[in-house]
Order: structure tokens, then C-alpha cells, then sequence
């Protein structure tokens, strides 16, 4: 695929898990945001900022401290800049007994604690950023 160009590769899980930490570190985005399991590949394309996700399976995962349970295909794709993912694929977030997938993630700049999580659908959710802290 030509979006790939030029990108970092990092295949297994310890060295894709570290490459996606470490990007959501760079671009100032909470450690817990992407609860991964059983990496597959991880990638990224300093120049565009697309990033990809391939894990063996979906993951589900419930952030306790705002009770939102969150669902990742086991392909997520998505560009990431300061503070923000655009174009995110792969993500839902469950809404009553809907799970409208999230198209984008933003944190407030200048900070003001608060990450929003937009869908296709035209919900936009706010939460406090340490509910995405790693461990959560």
C-alpha cells in the first residue's frame, strides 16, 4: 500500500507494543489508550503520520475509572499528530447497547485535563485524560 511508504515496521508483540507506546508518548497521548494484545505488526510513517495495528484478535477493554467499555479490531489504523488521532478505524466504544465506532480522539491544547472521543455518528464524548493513564 502505498500510505505504508517509508514506514517503521516493528513485528511481535514486545517491539510493536513498544513502538506504539512510544508514539502515543510523542504525541502526547495517554499510555492507556491502546490496550494491545498478542501483536501481530505495528507501523508508522513519520511523514503522514499514519499509523497501523495488526493484534491476533479484537481486544475489549473496560476503563473502569469512567465505566466505558472499549473495542479494538484487530486492525486499527489511524494518523496521529499533537494530541490528536484522525481517520481512527478499528476503535468502537459502547453506547447503551450500540457500539458507534470512534472516528476521532483529541486532547484539549492548551490542557485543560479533558479527551474527547468523536464518532461517524456525530456523538462526541468527553473524559478526563487520566482515565486513559496506562494501567487503566
Amino acid at each position: 500500500m502505498a500510505e505504508k511508504e517509508g514506514a517503521v515496521i516493528k513485528q511481535g508483540h514486545e517491539e510493536g507494543l513498544e513502538l506504539a507506546c512510544s508514539l502515543l508518548k510523542e504525541f502526547e497521548l495517554p499510555g492507556g489508550l491502546l490496550p494491545l494484545a498478542d501483536v501481530i505488526e505495528v507501523g508508522f510513517v513519520s511523514s503522514t503520520g499514519y499509523m497501523w495495528i495488526q493484534q491476533k484478535g479484537k481486544v475489549e477493554h473496560n476503563f473502569k475509572m469512567i465505566s466505558k467499555l472499549v473495542s479494538y479490531d484487530k486492525d486499527i489504523t489511524g494518523y496521529v499528530e499533537k494530541k490528536r488521532i484522525k481517520k481512527l478505524k478499528g476503535v468502537k466504544a459502547k453506547e447503551l447497547i450500540l457500539w458507534p465506532p470512534v472516528s476521532e480522539i483529541i486532547i484539549d491544547n492548551p490542557p485543560t485535563g479533558k479527551i474527547h472521543f468523536k464518532s461517524l455518528a456525530g456523538i462526541t464524548k468527553t473524559f478526563p485524560v487520566e482515565a486513559f493513564a496506562a494501567g487503566q
